[in-house]
């Protein structure tokens, strides 16, 4: 069993913009540490990252990349940028919450937006997640109406999903797994200036 199969896993949210700040509010508010980094010094954003609570901790990217678990929280054309910041991310799990809204499919060369993403994390395990509440839905308690919010996850690797499922529960959510990135990835991707078809759906389980 790897670190990021059990309760040892560490955790990074690189980009904290409105989407990177509101997963760190769900993980604030269940009392997981999570780091959190951008390109800038980390003292530059520190005093937001201590509003949203004491287990928010402010890093460089080279720092955070160290993660088990790292979740893309960046505009979809800055994810190579951030691949670039480890020569193999072999062992680690990438969250990709990225939306490649405006991007043609010809320049993602006809595959889903979360194909290209793995592309680039070489050795990685990439999960498509996260990506389909905006950032006012997303750092809502997603316990409403008796349910749970639902995050829907897509990926090619088995154990990744489940992890990320696994995580996902622990952070208040109810996971729902869509296949692979060929297929449950195309559902929840933006094709051009359209938005997929499962994006920002506001949808509750209920159990």
């Amino acid at each position: 069993m790897s670190k990021s199969e059990n309760k040892l896993a560490s955790y990074a949210i690189v980009g904290f913009g409105n989407i990177g700040k509101a997963l760190a509010g769900a993980f604030a508010r269940n009392g997981i540490k999570v780091s959190v980094a951008t390109t800038r010094d980390p003292r530059s954003f520190a005093s937001d990252a201590a509003a949203i609570g004491p287990g928010i901790i402010p890093k460089t990217l080279a720092e955070a990349v160290k993660a088990d678990v790292v979740f893309l929280a960046v505009r979809f054309g800055s994810h190579q940028d951030v691949a670039k910041a480890l020569p193999t991310w072999k062992g680690k799990t990438i969250v990709d919450v990225t939306n490649a809204y405006g991007v043609s499919p010809e320049e993602l060369g006809g595959q889903p937006s979360a194909k290209v993403v793995a592309q680039a994390f070489t050795g990685g395990r990439l999960v498509k997640g996260f990506n389909h509440l905006i950032a006012a839905v997303l750092e809502q308690d997603p316990a409403v109406h008796g349910g749970r919010r639902v995050v829907f996850l897509t990926s090619d690797d088995d154990g990744a999903a489940a992890e990320i499922g696994a995580l996902a529960e622990n952070l208040g959510f109810s996971p729902i797994r869509l296949g692979g990135l060929s297929e449950g990835g195309l559902l929840v991707q933006a094709r051009g200036n359209s938005w997929g078809q499962l994006i920002f759906k506001d949808l509750v389980k209920f159990d």
